[in-house]
């Protein structure tokens, strides 16, 4: 991660050489500066003023996707000069007031996820009426430009479910399970809408308590044990994953387990054959961009995306792919 940090903060400081001072005799002292605090173990590669930037999203306890989100907005944040504050709640109401915390305290750009968008329009207003910079990560792009955001930094979740249909197409699946572990969350819907939309055979829906791994898979594996033409299990998350091979074993089932997200275990799945594909939406790269994007906005007045998401996936990754990335996800960065 050092290492990672150092180069990185290298490449960005020999782009503020050029967009910042141009490489002339007047900016080169800036833009050594620049090289020397990036060279510093993850210090600011930018001398702009200390913002701070708020992130609020409707992560669980204990989510290792949100982990990943969160380092990535904490590496821009620290090569940005930034001060950054990150709270999360899986309880809508919790999580808007969370956000309307941040309003009070007056900072300079809020981050949030729109799982359950309804709960978060109002405070939203409030942000944008106080003139704090709204950018919207991983859930609810559709419903973003109208609460007054920037952009959308995430993947489209109904694009990415059609990618699963296809890929279960091609990999000759007839009967299909999307198993839903958070009900009332729009990002998840879409992701089965989308797989119905395009896959061939049969798809049905499975609802469990996400907060409790042994309940889910109890739910999936009397699931699976009294339909054995289920030949695929569809997770909506990478710590999901695991547990669906579990159910499958206990239930005697060959159904193909396949997720949306990666993580160090998922990558593992990939590699050994326990899991059949994964759709990584790069939840660093979100967390990373939004950081960036509230930065490049209160220093430049640029946005990104001309009023439609920036888009961070999908990407289908199979066994093909997953040796290469396993040094990312096990240094936390995939």
């Amino acid at each position: 991660m050092a290492r990672f940090r150092t180069w990185a903060g290298i490449a960005l400081a020999g782009a503020l050489c050029v967009s910042l001072a141009g490489c002339s005799s007047t900016g080169g002292k800036r833009a050594e500066d620049a090289r020397k605090a990036a060279a510093a173990h993850g210090r600011a590669a930018v001398d702009t003023p200390r913002w701070t930037v708020a992130m609020i999203t409707h992560s669980g306890d204990g989510d290792t996707f949100w982990d990943i989100v969160q380092s990535g907005a904490e590496q821009a944040a620290r090569k940005d000069n930034i001060a950054f504050l990150y709270s999360h709640d899986d309880e809508a109401q919790q999580q808007a007031q969370l956000v309307d915390a941040a309003v009070d305290k007056k900072v300079d750009g809020i981050i949030v996820s729109l799982a359950k968008p309804d709960a978060l329009k109002a405070v939203l207003a409030r942000a944008a009426k106080a003139g704090i910079p709204v950018i919207t990560v991983n859930s609810g792009s559709e419903q973003s430009k109208a609460f007054g955001a920037l952009t959308h930094v995430g993947q489209d979740e109904s694009v990415a479910g059609e990618a699963v249909g296809e890929e279960l197409n091609r990999r000759g699946r007839k009967k299909a399970l999307c198993v839903l572990h958070e009900q009332g969350n729009v990002g998840h819907e879409q992701r089965c809408d989308g797989v119905a939309k395009t896959f061939h055979g049969t798809l049905q829906r499975l609802y469990v308590n996400g907060t409790s791994m042994p309940d889910v898979q109890s739910a999936l594996e009397a699931k699976l044990q009294t339909d054995r033409a289920t030949d695929a299990v569809v997770t909506l998350g990478a710590p999901y994953a695991d547990t669906a091979v579990q159910a499958r074993r206990g239930a005697g089932s060959t159904a193909e387990i396949d997720t949306f997200d990666l993580n160090a275990k998922v990558a593992a799945g990939l590699e050994d054959g326990s899991l059949g594909f994964a759709v990584d939406q790069q939840p660093y790269l979100q967390g990373y961009e939004a950081v960036d994007l509230l930065w490049l906005y209160k220093y430049n007045a640029d946005t990104l995306g001309g009023g439609r998401p920036v888009l961070t996936g999908p990407q289908i990754v199979t066994k093909d792919q997953a040796a290469a990335l396993a040094a990312y996800t096990q240094r936390g960065t995939r």
